[in-house]
This record gives C-alpha cells, structure tokens and sequence, in this order.
C-alpha cells in the first residue's frame, strides 16, 4: 500500500475506533462528553485543572511561554500532548498506564507500520526525538541517528526503510537520494506555533508535493482526540467503585478506658487531604480548615450523580433516659467495624453539635470511649461555623422583619418606595428580588416610573400583621429566660412593641432546610419561600417579599457543605448540621455525596422522633431508601422503661441501674423495645439491635435484651463493646447489619401526603406514639384550615414532641396506651417543607439545669489544652 493511501486508511482507523471509544463511554455514563481545553493564556491553566468536566489541556501558546513551569503546572493526567516531565518519564519508563505519547510520536508510529526495521531519525534534540526513539525501539524497530550535517547522511537514508525528519526548516530529502519502497516523514515547524506533520511519497509514486501535506496535521490532531479520550475514560473509571486502601491507625485500648478527651489527644489524626484522597476525594473538592477536618465542595454531587448507592443504614434508638443511650458512640462503633474490620467502605454521617447540649446537660455528640470523632475538641467546638452561620442568618430576617415594620408604620408610600429604589448616579431601578416581588404581585413592568400609586402601595407595604409574626430571633445556647421576651421598647423604636422569642439554634428553618436542600440553588429557593409571618390582608409574607432571601444563602454558603473528619480507627465521618431539636437529622447533602459506598447515618432521640421524621420527611424528599435500622438499647434505659425509678442528669444512678435485675430488663424489652421495633416494621425496614453495654450490665441482662429482642421481631440482636474496644468490639454487629442489608426490604411510607393535615397527624400519634386519639386546640384548628387554604395541606408532618416518652408526658415510660395527643399548636416551615405540630408543653428553647457541663470545661493557659469535655 502507498504512503498516502495507508494515511488516508490509518485516519479512518483512528476515527473509527475513537468513535466507538466515545459510545462506549457514554453507554456507561450518559452524560459523559469527552472536552479538549486549548489553552492560550497561562493564567487560566489552574482553572483547567481543578474543571472536572474538562479531561485534556492543549498548549496552544507562543513558544517561550511554554517554560518548564508551565508544563509542570499542568495537570499530568490532562496533559494530552504528554509534554510534561512527569508523562515524558513515564513514556522512557515503559509506564503508559498513566501518562500519555504525545500526538505526533503516535502518528509518525502510526505511519511507520510495514516500512521495514531500520528506522533513520535525522535532526532534533528534544522531547520529540525521544519520545519518538522510545516508541519507534519498543515496537521492535532499530533506530539510527544522524544529523543534516553529516558527510554520510545520503547512504544512511539510501540504507533506511524509512527516514523521519524532525525540526529541519525548510531542508527536504532529493528524490534520488530515496531508495524504492522507503517512506520519508517529515516533521517541521509550523508557520505559528508546534509542528506539522509532512508525508513524502515513495519515490516510485508520482511527486507532488501538494499531495504530500496533510492540512492541518490531520493525524497529529486524531491522536490528540485519542488521548482526550483516553483521559475521559480513565477519569470515568477512577469514578468506579473500588476498595478503599485506608492506612488504619492502630488502637491500644487500656483497662480501665481513660476519658474521651484523653483518649482523643492520644491519637495523631491522618491530615485530612491525605484522608480524601484514599476514599476518592479529588483535591479541587476539598476546603480544608486546618490540618484534620475539610469542608466538601458540592461539586462532588455532579461526578457521583451516575454511580449507584450503597446501602443506607439509620442508627436509631429506644426511648432514652435524659442521659442519652449511646447513638453516636454506636454509629462511629459500627463504622469502624464495617470499615476496618469487615473491609467495606463505609462513612458515618453524624450530626454537627449544638452548644445547648455541649454546655448543659448531656455533652458533645462526637461519640466517646474508643468509638469517637478526633480530634473531639474541634467537633464538638464551633467545628467549621456552621451554627453560627445559622444564628446569623436567622437573625438577619428578624432584624429585617422589625424594621419593615417600623419603616411602613413611620413612612408615606411615597417614601418607602423612594428609599426601597433609590435613584443611583440618577438612575433608579428595581434589584432582581425586587423584580420577582413586582410579579408575584401580578405587576409586570420593570421601570421604577411607570408604577402607579396602587402598584407603589402593593410593592412597598407588606402590611405585616404583628400579632401572626411566626419568626423569632435564636441563639446556640440553652436560656429559658428567652423564652418569651417583649421588644421595640426604646423610644427610638416609635412605639413598635411586641412580644416575641429565641428559640435553640437548631431550631430554626434554616437548619431544617439545610437537611433537605440537595444544591445551592435548592437552598436559595427554599430561604426565598420562608413563611415569616401573615399580612393583615391574610397574606403569607415571605423572606423573598423582605427582600432578603439573596443575602441568607450567601451567609449559608459555606454551612451547606458538608465536613470531613475522621474516627479513631481512620474511618471517614461526614459532618452535617442537626436539623432542628425536632431531630430531621441533616444528612441531605450525603444522600448523594455519598453514592456507592455504604452510608451509615444516625436519627436523633427515640425511634418514634428521629426515626419517623427520617422516614416520612428525608426519605421522601431523598428518594432514598434505608436498608436497615440499627436499634440501639441500654440496660439501664430498659430498666427504666420496666418500671424503675427516675433517672436524673447529674444524680448518681439508684441501685436498680447498677445491680442486676432481670424482671426489670424484661418489663423494659416487652414495652418500650418492642414497640419501637414494631414503628421500624411500619416501614417494612429490618431492625437490627445493638446493646450498648455498660460497665455495670451482667451477662444474663445482655443475654435476655438480645433473646427478647429476636422474640419481638428483630432480625438479630448483639452486644456491642465498641466504647471499651473499639471497631473490634462492634464487629459481630457489622455481620449482622451486612447480612440484614443484603436482604430485600419492602419499604413503605407511613402516610400520604394528600391526606389531610388533621389525618396525618392521627396517623403518627396512633399507629406510631400508641395514641387513642389527638386533641387540637381552637388555635391549633385554625391553623390547620389555614395551611389548606393557602395550599401547604400536603406537607409531611414533622411532630414536636418530648423525646423522654412515646406519649406527650415525659413520666409515662415504657409503652403508654390509653391517651389522647394534645396538640397545643401547629406551625409551618414552607421553605424546608413540612407542617411541625406541637405537642403538650414542648418547648423550642432548652434550659441550663443545677449544674450544666460548663462547671468541668476550663483551658490551660499554657498549654491551651481544654479540660473537662465529653
């Protein structure tokens, strides 16, 4: 075959194999678009690197501008031209499994194929001839040098069966000098920028040197394609799932188990880049925030979005004492169980904790013993700001609420709406949320000048009615004395007085959004549909109506992001914020942050609280489905539930907690247990049990819970020792909570939401809490008929209930039957999404007992190490 017919064969042959490299490519992911970048401003080379989209970079630059630090910039594995030292060692090593032959080497290969063995390269120095060398040695061929400036240049390309020519200007080989059957190629500079290819015909075709040029370098840019592809492909299956290979740090767990902030500090945390990238985090998706934690860029959503999900396992719990029965501890446990001991790749998705909790009554939440968030002080302090971000958020919309209501209660129209639009340089014009506010009002126009004096009294007066303001300000501490406070009082206020409150931090809608928000722009729409309050009028106002609604999602960001950190044993934990004290825990972000590996998440309080929310608000709005619950139980808060004595934060256990009593543990198992066993199968979701053993439980208690627990209908039930031993000590749960995965589940809501509100919330209070019946106050039934007739009826119900029983009475253990649910009012979050009843005396502003936490924190000043957290 002629030179110039094979050129044209060997450029079908590459177009074709390149286009059944592409469809196989978007057989596995259909969004796939294999992207060359051409570079040709240095400054935008970064850019490129961090763009996932983005799979190979070509240099198309002056030259001098492609220095040595350029080239090394430039990521290797987008490096398409294989121009880079580390692609041109890799190319001398052998290594092509990474790195990539540049372009030109491939098609001068290319064209080499059935032109004999011996090979003459003439001209050239650089990384071209030696890429060219390698490739031309490797598929068998010899290669001879030589230079144009050689004496015996003419008998070594008359001994060649092909002579390649690289970087000779305007020098071309005479045709005399060409014996039959050899192949010349040349490789010459371009008029603007890198290389041409040339092909010259044998010398016993016909010469012409039009047919001689392939314009422009047609194969050279076909293995340019090749390698973008190539890198997209292999960019594709570094996506694939793939077992972890996580350095573990090695646990020396002592006798008697020291404290969790001794514990903590005992071990080194792995720095929290070198974490990500062994569970497959790229570097342009981390923030990190100092040496051991590191926010993760949403982007990650977009790259994962094809991969499967793994399966999906909620942590719950019984009924607890107010000491808290060990969730988060069996969460980090199982973990490391599920992760270093069973080799699957496993996060843990935990709650961020709130100060409340932290300087009050029951602690941080990063787990304890040798099942722990490190380091524990960062966890359970500030962590990355996410709650305060939240604080001031929120507070910015009460601030903008009472002073809407104080400027429309002091101002004309004409003055408000002078203020609300200034002329600026003079010109006045509407902002963008402006804009949407003129069209939710049905006015379309655009032009300041143009309203008329009733569409200026519409746009400017939102008329709010201070009576049906459902908005207040909070803060992360626990202050009963917040509970009701009256404000406006300064005579610089003009008489604006009303009473008002705080509530807890993460109580407010803001958190609940976070836990629900899937993307930025999910969470921008839902702080624009905020309900703050009702008009006079019985209109809904919203923050988008304050005009605010743009300013929250640039304080919350940041807070939508989840954070990386870790777990004694080095098990990756993801950090998002707890929802709100009505405990929708705020794991939306990971529901598809975390594809294809297994993801273990924990519901805050009793089964009947965290779980049901979890199930009838964040599984819906998810799309995801839960594979298994893990029903965490104590001894002691069993022991309660059969029929013992109060138990009281900060009072030393009664005898009964601490000595063995089967008949108490069993009262315990036949009640509370198996009624929250029995809310899980509402679901059709296998329940798991893991006993948190304490130091005080006997064998015979742990025996009987586990032996109760299968008779009520658990799949299995097992001790857990991960406080005192670690990942080890929860080993047998992990099996178990493997096999129980593994099954098929037939998992079902427990309502629909076109019910009625009224409906729903029965639905919950019977077949979950174990109610006769539920009793709505005269205001609680007005606003129930108000939700309807503003179209919120088929909202989910997220229940405000005490998490110390499964009735609204918080003495009544065990499994109360024969009461009815008082619902003292009910509320709407409109932007998170779901209608929060009230229930008894439930309060949203926690208070400081006798004797808070903070009695036992204290820094050195010195060392500045911090004393006295669990």
């Amino acid at each position: 075959m002629g030179i110039s017919n094979q050129v044209v064969f060997s450029c079908r042959k590459v177009v074709q194999s390149t286009r059944e490299a592409i469809v196989t490519l978007q057989k596995r992911n259909p969004a796939i678009q294999p992207l060359l970048a051409i570079l040709q401003i240095v400054e935008e080379l970064l850019k490129l690197n961090d763009d996932p989209k983005v799979h190979g970079i070509y240099l198309h630059l002056p030259p001098a501008s492609i220095t040595s630090r350029v080239l090394n910039t430039l990521k290797p594995e987008k490096d398409i031209e294989g121009i880079s030292d580390l692609n041109m060692g890799r190319l001398i090593r052998g290594d092509l499994s990474k790195g990539f032959v540049p372009p030109l080497a491939s098609a001068v290969l290319d064209l080499l194929e059935n032109h004999g063995k011996t090979v003459l390269l003439v001209g050239g120095e650089g990384p071209l001839q030696l890429a060219v060398q390698c490739l031309i040695e490797r598929s068998g061929m010899v290669t001879l040098k030589s230079h144009w400036s050689s004496k015996s240049l003419q008998a070594q390309v008359m001994q060649a069966d092909a002579v390649v020519l690289l970087d000779v200007g305007n020098m071309y080989v005479p045709p005399t000098w060409i014996r039959p059957g050899a192949a010349i190629i040349y490789c010459k500079p371009a008029l603007e920028k890198g290389i041409a290819l040339y092909v010259v015909l044998p010398i016993n075709l016909c010469y012409n040197e039009h047919e001689m040029i392939l314009k422009p370098s047609i194969a050279e840019t076909l293995f340019k394609v090749i390698n973008v592809v190539r890198s997209c492909s292999r960019w594709l299956k570094g996506q694939e799932y793939r077992p972890w290979h996580l350095r573990s740090l090695k646990l020396q767990p002592l006798t008697p188990v020291p404290s969790d902030l001794a514990i903590s500090r005992a071990q080194i945390p792995k720095p929290v880049d070198q974490l990500a990238e062994e569970i497959g985090l790229l570097p342009e998706e981390l923030e990190a925030y100092g040496r051991s934690k590191a926010k993760v860029r949403l982007s990650v959503l977009e790259r994962l979005q094809s991969q499967p999900n793994g399966k999906y396992i909620l942590v719950a719990g019984i009924t607890p004492t107010p000491l808290g029965e060990g969730k988060s501890t069996v969460t980090v446990g199982l973990v490391q169980a599920l992760s270093a001991h069973l080799k699957l790749n496993s996060f843990a998705c935990l709650r961020q904790p709130s100060q409340g909790p932290t300087f009050g009554v029951k602690g941080g939440a990063a787990g304890g013993g040798y099942a722990q968030v490190i380091p524990m002080e960062e966890f359970n302090l500030h962590l990355t700001g996410d709650i305060h971000a939240i604080t001031a958020a929120n507070n910015l919309v009460a601030a903008a609420i009472d002073a809407r209501m104080l400027h429309e209660a002091t101002q004309s129209d004409k003055a408000l709406f002078n203020r609300l639009v200034p002329s600026v340089n003079g010109v006045r014009k509407f902002s963008p949320i402006q804009i949407s506010r003129l069209q939710r009002l049905g006015i379309r126009k655009t032009d300041p000048a143009s309203l008329t004096p009733e569409e200026i009294n519409a746009f400017v007066r939102l008329d709010l009615d201070p009576s049906k303001i459902t908005w207040q300000r909070v803060v992360d501490t626990n202050d009963r004395f917040l509970r009701k406070i009256t404000i406006g009082q300064a005579s610089s206020e003009k008489g604006q007085i009303r009473e008002t409150g705080f509530d807890i931090a993460v109580a407010s809608e803001i958190m609940a959004i976070l836990a629900l928000a899937d993307s930025l722009g999910d969470m921008k729409n839902r702080l624009a549909r905020m309900v703050v309050g009702t008009s006079r009028s019985g209109q809904p106002i919203t923050a988008e109506d304050l005009g605010v609604s743009g300013a929250l999602a640039v304080l919350m960001k940041d807070a939508i992001k989840p954070t990386l950190m870790q777990t004694l044993e080095v098990r990756p934990v993801i950090i998002f914020l707890l929802a709100s004290c009505f405990c929708i825990q705020s794991q939306s972000s990971s529901v598809v942050l975390m594809r294809n590996i297994a993801l273990m998440t924990e519901a805050g309080f009793g089964a009947d609280i965290g779980m049901e929310k979890f199930f009838n608000i964040k599984c819906r709005a998810s799309g995801l489905r839960p594979s298994v619950v893990v029903l965490v139980a104590t001894v002691r808060a069993l022991k309660m539930h059969g029929g013992g004595p109060n138990v009281s934060a900060g009072a030393p256990l009664p005898r009964e907690y601490t000595d063995e009593n089967l008949s108490l543990v069993a009262g315990g198992c036949r009640s509370n247990l198996r009624k929250q066993i029995q809310i899980a199968h509402l679901f059709g979701v296998p329940v798991v049990v893991a006993v948190n053993v304490f130091k005080t439980d006997t064998q015979a208690e742990i025996d009987l819970v586990c032996q109760i627990a299968k008779e009520c209908g658990a799949s299995d039930a097992l001790p857990c020792n991960h406080w005192a031993q670690g990942g080890r000590g929860c080993s047998e749960l992990a099996q178990a909570v493997k096999e129980a995965a593994s099954k098929p589940s037939d998992y079902q809501f427990l309502y629909n939401t076109e019910m009625s509100i009224v409906e729903k919330i029965r639905t919950i209070a019977q077949r979950v809490y174990g109610a006769d019946d539920i009793e709505l106050s005269p205001e609680a039934k007005t606003k129930t008929d108000y939700y309807h007739q503003q179209g919120y009826g088929s909202l989910p119900i997220c229940m405000a209930k005490t998490h110390l029983s499964l009735s609204h009475m918080p003495d009544k253990k065990g499994a109360p039957t024969g009461f009815v649910l008082p619902i003292r009012d009910v509320r709407a979050s409109i932007g998170a999404g779901f209608i929060y009843p009230l229930v008894g005396t439930m309060s949203t502003m926690p208070g400081l007992p006798t004797r808070p936490c903070f009695y036992d924190i204290d820094l050195d000043p010195v060392t500045e190490e911090i004393t006295g957290l669990f």
